[in-house]
């Protein structure tokens, strides 16, 4: 089958569509072929040695999310038959024709929804979920403030917090961006360019601040973060692009009684992973299927131009998600 790899790290022309051999199902475990495959910062990273797999995993196999349909099963599984459409998460290797992965690692694809919009969806809206409910506590009437708008995660949270009634505040390096971003229902628009100090523009519109940050960015802005929150919110740091490491105003933390909490998807043990993706099969996958939620798919590439996708999303232009369509 064909697989994109990394044999040695570096820009995206290290990148090498090549022949490996096809996985075979083990124990609970489904083979899909897989039809899609979004494409994630995660990746980027790993093909620049910043974002090694967790232990047990493969660093020149690329891949985290996946669409497709089971194509056979493993000894002990119950979940699945061959034909339904799947879509789901690994730790390595999805960008490929071929996957095998544990059964309770999947969701079902509504019918509604086609290969390439499937393949966007399990990190941007599982990450997502997890974040805002499972970690944010997030309720009816909550302000909560997401950095980075345009993102394939952030698009995601924009949309899942604003089916759950809450009031959403948004960063952007750019307007367009933030115009798309108010077709999804974003509240209160901040360009970060030509406001950097983004707390104070919370605070125009929330007095006592948002209940609720969900970040990427990382140092650059978790002071700001912090001024952002009202007393007892929540800061959930779901990446780190802009560094780090930095000082923190424990002043600030302590005084508002304030929570930080990371997060990362593919470090997590194989049960709190499955959590999640559960989780998201309950509550997001009916969103889905109802059209209340959708995959924001920005452009489309074949697998054999993955590299192209990865200069793209270097690029930082995108808004919502690169996808990759599997031959």
């Amino acid at each position: 089958m064909l697989a994109a790899t990394v044999p040695s790290y570096g820009g995206p022309d290290v990148i090498r569509v090549i022949e490996v051999p096809e996985p075979v199902p083990g124990h609970q475990e489904v083979l899909v072929r897989v039809r899609a495959a979004g494409l994630n910062r995660a990746e980027v990273m790993q093909r620049e040695g910043k974002y090694p797999a967790p232990p047990g995993g493969d660093n020149t196999r690329l891949g985290l999310e996946f669409a497709g349909e089971v194509a056979a099963l493993g000894p002990g599984t119950t979940e699945w038959k061959v034909g339904d459409r799947v879509m789901g998460l690994v730790t390595d290797g999805s960008q490929a024709q071929y996957v095998a992965v544990h059964e309770r690692m999947l969701a079902r694809v509504p019918d509604n929804l086609s290969d390439v919009e499937a393949g966007a969806v399990p990190e941007a809206f599982i990450t997502a979920h997890d974040a805002l409910f499972t970690i944010g506590g997030l309720r009816p009437g909550t302000n909560v403030l997401i950095h980075a708008i345009g993102s394939g995660v952030s698009t995601a949270a924009l949309q899942l917090s604003v089916a759950a009634g809450a009031r959403v505040f948004g960063t952007a390096r750019t307007a367009r961006k933030l115009e798309l971003a108010k077709s999804l229902g974003l509240s209160v628009a901040i360009d970060v360019t030509a406001t950097p100090a983004f707390d104070e523009e919370v605070k125009g519109h929330a007095a006592q601040g948002v209940e609720l940050v969900i970040d990427y960015v990382g140092v650059p802005y978790f002071d700001r973060n912090l001024r952002a929150l009202a007393p007892e919110g929540r800061l959930v740091l779901v990446g780190s692009l802009g560094g780090q490491r930095g000082e923190v105003n424990m002043a600030l933390a302590l005084s508002r009684r304030l929570r930080i909490e990371g997060t990362t998807m593919r470090a997590r043990p194989f049960e709190r992973r499955c959590a999640a993706i559960q989780a998201f099969a309950r509550e997001v996958v009916p969103l889905l299927e109802r059209g209340v939620v959708r995959p924001i798919v920005d452009r489309t590439f074949p697998l054999e131009r993955i590299a192209d996708a990865h200069r793209t999303m270097e690029g930082n232009t995108n808004f919502g998600k690169i996808v990759l369509e599997i031959p």
